[in-house]
Order: C-alpha cells, then structure tokens, then sequence
C-alpha cells in the first residue's frame, strides 16, 4: 500500500500553537520534510520529535521531489511542514502535493496556524467573503494586477515585507483611493502582535512615522462602486 503525505501546519509565533495531533503526526512520520532544517529543528527539539528530517524548498523542491513521491508510493508516511504555518501558502508545498496525488498518495492536510486568517478576522473589515493575494509581484505585473484588483468587492488580504510596505500602500493608495480601509497586522502570535487600522493613506502615515517590523498581513476593504 501507498504512503501518505501530510501536510502539517507549524506555530508562526506561540509554540503553544500547536496541536497535539500535529506533534504526534511528526513523530509517527517516517519522514519530515522541513523548508528550514536549522528553524525546523528548534521546533522538534522543543517538542521532542527525533524523526529524520530533509530540507524541502523553493530552490530543490523541483530536483527532490520525485524521490519522495516514490518513497510514499513504496508505503513510506512524510510529513509536510514550512518554517510557520501551513505548507503551500505562500510557502513551499504546492508542487509535492500536485505530484503525490498524480501517484494516487493520499493527502491529508491537518488544521492549523496560518496568518492570513486572524489577520482578517480582527481587521473589522467584511470575513464572509475574501480573497488571498499572497505577495503582489515586486516588478512585472504589478501595475496590471493593482488595476484589476482595484475593482474586486471582496476584501483583499495581502502578505508584505517590512522594507516594501510603504510602497505597497502607496501603490494600493494610487490604485484604489487613499480613503479605502485597510489594516496592517504583524508578528500575530508573537510578543509584540499589533494591529493598525484606518485609511490607506492613515496607514502610510503611520508607517512613516513608525516603521513596522515582523512579518506583515495587509487587509484591503473591497471597491464599493466603479472607480476611474
């Protein structure tokens, strides 16, 4: 019988993020596939998790990935995880799911920490209905996709770097209006987690006057009527 591959969501702040079943996923694994060795492995150190572990990124995922297809399709169990949160969103992830269920491997993604969503629910903006936009592309595109995201009614949420932020509010301020609500999360789950809410052109001023640091999740109310 085939392996299966699961896809385990890991802590992006609070270790006690975790799940019980997370942890015993990765222990029972015959194998965890991790985007960071070095990061990852302060994680199964914390947790006591002594499974092998073999680095899984953007830059091998394409070289690696049939051998570990191959190994699952041979009966092994591999666990899936990134440095924080769920694999495959806007992580590694995508490509070894793809090609596991092309082999018919079961594919059983658990529950878990990713920031996208509590950044959403505590922006205050309208949660029934979203659309992730993981990063916007830094040159080609970008302008293309501002144009036609300027139009969507749903909320808009975005990850960002601190160092492209304020151009990435002054570019979604460009496109869509200064006045459309906005809120700009980071460090959820950790320590020093913040949340600044206000106009686009609010939330420059303030990273103006404070610049933020720490991974960032920027939530963009959606176009309420036609714009020029």
């Amino acid at each position: 019988m085939a392996g299966i591959l699961y896809i385990v969501p890991t802590p992006i702040g609070n270790l006690e993020d975790m799940t019980f079943r997370a942890i015993q996923c990765l222990k029972d694994a015959d194998l965890i596939l991790a985007e960071d060795t070095r990061t990852s492995g302060k994680l199964l150190k914390h947790f006591s998790i002594e499974t092998p572990m073999r680095a899984n990124h953007m830059h091998n995922e394409h070289r690696i990935t049939a051998q570990f297809i191959a190994q699952m399709a041979a009966g092994k169990t591999i666990a899936l995880i990134s440095d924080a949160g769920t694999p495959a969103i806007s992580d590694p992830g995508f490509l070894m799911v793809r090609e596991a269920l092309k082999e018919n491997i079961e594919v059983i993604c658990l529950p878990g920490a990713t920031a996208l969503i509590p950044a959403l629910v505590v922006s205050g903006l309208p949660a029934h209905n979203f659309s992730f936009e993981g990063f916007l592309p830094p040159k080609k595109g970008r302008q293309s996709r501002l144009q036609k995201l300027a139009l969507e009614e749903r909320t808009l949420v975005f990850y960002e770097s601190p160092h492209r932020i304020i151009k990435t509010l002054k570019d979604l301020s460009e496109h869509f209006g200064a006045d459309r609500e906005a809120s700009l999360s980071r460090e959820i789950s950790k320590k020093f987690e913040e949340t600044r809410r206000g106009s686009l052109h609010e939330l420059i001023a303030s990273c103006e006057a404070q610049a933020p640091k720490g991974e960032l999740v920027l939530c963009v109310s959606g176009c309420t009527g036609k714009q020029n």
